[in-house]
């Protein structure tokens, strides 16, 4: 049984879209499988993202947990949660702020959770990350304007 729930319309969607810079530090690591057992080094909680692969358990946490276990890690990054309801079905959405970011030379690793999508960017690069976002909604803004204007003049005539 399949339930969509969420927007799928891109145009919606990137005109509603909302941004928060999540606070903090995330860093990307990898652990064994084997490692990954209960009692774990610190709680689940914790933990923002977690992701089995072949190769090892992938996880997503905080810098200072990071350090304060002595993990190694990669990518130090902000999260940029992006507040508009999209569907797992959207077509294009993430794809769509990945290239925009792309474009500006800025990495992206994007994550797409039940209720919202995420973006992970170089922590350096996170305001000017926001900027390029919000210059996406307005822009889709502007177009969603411009179409309900022209269909209103073409409605009336």
């Amino acid at each position: 049984m399949s339930t969509t729930s969420g927007e799928t319309s891109l145009g919606k969607l990137l005109s509603s879209l909302t941004l928060v810079l999540q606070e903090g530090t995330f860093v990307f690591l990898t652990i064994p499988h084997e490692q990954f057992t209960a009692p774990f080094l610190f709680p689940l909680d914790d933990i923002q993202l977690l992701f089995r692969e072949v190769e090892g358990v992938t996880l997503v946490i905080r810098k200072e947990l990071a350090d304060k276990h002595s993990l190694p890690y990669q990518y130090p990054s902000r999260m940029i949660t992006c507040n508009v309801h999209s569907s797992l079905e959207a077509v294009g959405f993430m794809a769509h702020l990945s290239t925009k970011l792309a474009g500006q030379g800025l990495s992206v690793n994007p994550v797409s959770g039940y209720f919202h999508d995420h973006l992970f960017v170089p922590v350096e690069k996170a305001v000017v990350a926001m900027k390029v976002l919000e210059k996406v909604r307005e822009d889709a803004e502007r177009a969603t304007t411009s179409t309900t204007t022209t269909t209103s003049a073409t409605t009336t005539k």
